[in-house]
């Protein structure tokens, strides 16, 4: 069944345009009530970020619901992961985000967990797609759903957040930058951090409606880079807008992003004895992530770009660590999915037991220089089907050897091949892929 709502993270949109409109999410708040009550189940947690969309889209998931017969929990601006959470502790059938995570403000979307605080599984998509084409009916007026606040839903999240770090273990001494984007984390990433002993200077917590990821946070990390260098901070952290990635800079102001992130998780727990199988990365990965994982003997799989791919692949192979590039780390030995505070808390706490600064703790791995073309076509093709196209990956291919790879990538929303080339030495792997890049756009433009 070809989907026309839901994508590879929920629904997602331009605000005001289809299926980001009043109507279009109170029919999907009807439809994901009807699928829910038809599992017995019929409390719902709702919590978006700061965009000034969260309002209109609150209202109308809540008046779906409703219509459906299931209750909401509203718990206001709430992180993605701590939607996620609450919604397993709370036992409801289901979470929802109103967030377009990393986007505009302009954008919003809508994220669903299920009871166990994973991603919606793709059969209950599938339902919620179908019934968003019958007709919005509203039950009994006896029936109907009720709403609810819960008040106390930011310091329940704050507490769990503190419990993935060490008992008895403090960050006392510790000077950190913490940028929240503007966006779900702007209160509660602060308040973590100092409650466990950490000057905090937080940045990127003034949310307006507007400035959610404006030149801050995870997607714009040059704001927490002068900021700690600025503040002479031992380390920055800094969030998306629904709090589910994490880019961290270290103290000389480097920025140490999620293959880095990653590589220091699997050597904490491959050290400690606590990493269950390999590591799960992506087919954007760096390869010196991989390069660096093999010389502890650490395997290393790439899923298909998404943390969702990378979290099914975890679950299939019962490993416990994977993330991506762009900084969604998923520890499934703390919780059920990405999770930036809770991804930052397991790095700070191996800088407290290896005594090593994060500079030193990521300099054990290497990025390769990676170069990234777009190469547009005319048409939509089988690149894997032209011999030339081949012959071209081929000819990369043996020239880079066993320190470097080719990735060809066609996109999936317009007629582009995505060229990608990465090895050890810059000059070589520019060069390489722009020769590459030509031989795709000559065979198939």
């Amino acid at each position: 069944m070809s989907r026309k709502y839901f994508g590879t993270d929920g629904v997602r949109g331009r605000v005001g345009t289809e299926p980001m409109t009043a109507a279009s999410v109170l029919k999907l708040g009807w439809a994901a009530g009807k699928v829910l009550a038809n599992q017995g189940n019929k409390e719902v947690l709702i919590g978006k970020d700061t965009r000034i969309s969260g309002y209109l889209f609150e209202s109308a998931l809540e008046a779906g619901l409703s219509s459906a017969g299931i209750d909401s929990r509203m718990l206001g601006p709430m992180p993605t992961p701590a939607v996620a959470y609450l919604t397993r502790t709370f036992r409801a059938a289901a979470g929802i985000v109103i967030s377009a995570s990393h986007n505009p403000y302009f954008d919003n979307g809508l994220k669903f967990f299920s009871s166990d605080g994973s991603k919606l599984p793709d059969d209950t998509e599938l339902e919620i797609e179908a019934m968003m084409d019958e007709p919005l009916t509203t039950v009994d007026s006896a029936e109907l759903g009720r709403a609810s606040r819960v008040n106390d839903a930011a310091g329940r999240y704050i507490e769990f957040c503190k419990s993935t770090y060490p008992s008895g273990s403090r960050l006392n001494g510790l000077k950190l930058v913490v940028d929240s984007a503007n966006g779900a984390a702007y209160d509660i990433a602060r308040r973590v951090f100092e409650e466990l002993g950490a000057e905090v200077i937080a940045v990127g917590n003034e949310p307006n409606g507007l400035n959610i990821n404006l030149d801050c946070g995870a997607t714009a990390p040059d704001n927490l880079r002068a900021h700690v260098l600025l503040e002479r901070a031992d380390i920055g952290v800094a969030l998306d807008g629904d709090g589910d990635r994490l880019i961290m800079v270290d103290h000389r102001g480097e920025i140490v992003d999620g293959d880095q992130i990653l590589y220091i998780l699997a050597k904490a727990r491959h050290d400690a004895g606590e990493l269950p199988g390999g590591v799960v990365g992506t087919l954007m990965s760096n390869l010196g992530l991989e390069h660096a994982l093999q010389a502890m003997n650490i395997e290393f799989d790439r899923a298909a770009v998404g943390d969702r791919y990378v979290l099914e692949k975890l679950n299939d192979k019962a490993w416990t660590l994977g993330g991506e590039s762009s900084g969604h780390i998923i520890c499934l030995d703390r919780t059920t999915t990405g999770d930036a505070i809770v991804a930052a808390l397991q790095v700070l706490a191996y800088m407290r037991q290896s005594g090593e600064t994060l500079s030193a703790l990521k300099s054990g791995m290497t990025r390769y220089p990676q170069v990234l073309l777009n190469v547009p076509l005319s048409k939509r093709v089988d690149i894997n089907a032209n011999p030339a196209v081949r012959d071209a990956v081929g000819k990369a291919e043996g020239k880079l050897g066993d320190s470097g790879r080719v990735l060809l990538r066609p996109s999936g929303t317009e007629p582009v091949v995505r060229v990608m080339v990465e090895g050890k030495v810059a000059n070589d792997v520019e060069k390489i892929c722009n020769e590459v890049a030509t031989a795709v756009g000559a065979a198939l433009g």
